[in-house]
């Protein structure tokens, strides 16, 4: 049993579901020449990065993905799209990302459960809870048939599912705060120690909020990996 990971950059990684899912990971780095996959394994998790999610120019394996993430979800594999994955996935499934028009959203900010998570797989207990946030990016319009699940004040599409198995959200349940610490170190904001301090502060919360998603996760993926070897 193994899900695909797609890394678009080395500074975005896994991070905290490196530990949690609790499943082999087969890390695709399409930016040190590794091709994308035609199909995942038993799972596929595609992370986020720098680029937008429509400058092939600049990551010229963004068709590649998407073309994966729209099989994935055609054939029921268990996908999480997380920021730029979540962002390419609903490209690929006939979503629209635009340029936010409500600036940055970076550092420890607040997302809400919306009803239908309730009866969700991975978001049932949420409610509302801290998230790690950078990005300029906004999915503007969800590709048809999503399930809005999470929302936030600064940009309402927060998370969603699409068929019965795929996942997006726009935050990084992945980072670590010494990942987001990297990300705000090489970018150069003026806020960058503030906002560190604010996210490292917020780890429990951070775990407790998203360590149990994580965990859910992994077992779709078992149970679509143990649907498929009896069949």
């Amino acid at each position: 049993m193994r899900i695909t990971v797609i890394e678009h950059e080395r500074e975005a990684g896994l991070g905290y579901l490196a530990g949690w899912l609790g499943i082999a990971c087969d890390v695709v780095r399409p930016y040190l020449g590794e091709e994308v996959p035609a199909r995942a394994a038993d799972g596929l998790v595609v992370l986020g990065g720098a680029a937008a999610a429509w400058e092939d120019e600049r990551s010229p394996w963004q068709p590649a993905t998407r073309d994966l993430l729209r099989r994935a979800v055609d054939e029921a594999t268990p996908t999480l799209g997380i920021c730029l994955g979540a962002q390419l996935l609903t490209l690929a499934c006939g979503g629209a990302v635009e340029r936010g028009g409500n600036g940055l959203e970076v550092g420890l900010r607040e997302v809400t459960a919306l009803p239908a998570a309730r009866e969700d797989r991975l978001f049932a207990g949420v409610g509302a809870a801290p998230a790690v946030q950078y990005h300029q990016d906004a999915m503007t319009r969800l590709p048809a048939g999503a399930v809005p699940l999470l929302t936030g004040s600064q940009y309402p599409n927060q998370g969603y599912r699409l068929g019965p198995a795929a996942w997006a959200v726009q935050f990084h349940p992945e980072a670590t705060p010494e990942i987001f610490a990297s990300w705000t170190y090489e970018s150069g904001l003026d806020a960058a120690e503030d906002l560190n301090r604010e996210v490292k502060a917020a780890e429990p919360d951070l775990v407790a909020a998203w360590r149990p998603m994580a965990r859910a996760f992994a077992a779709v993926v078992r149970e679509g990996a143990s649907g498929a070897g009896a069949a």
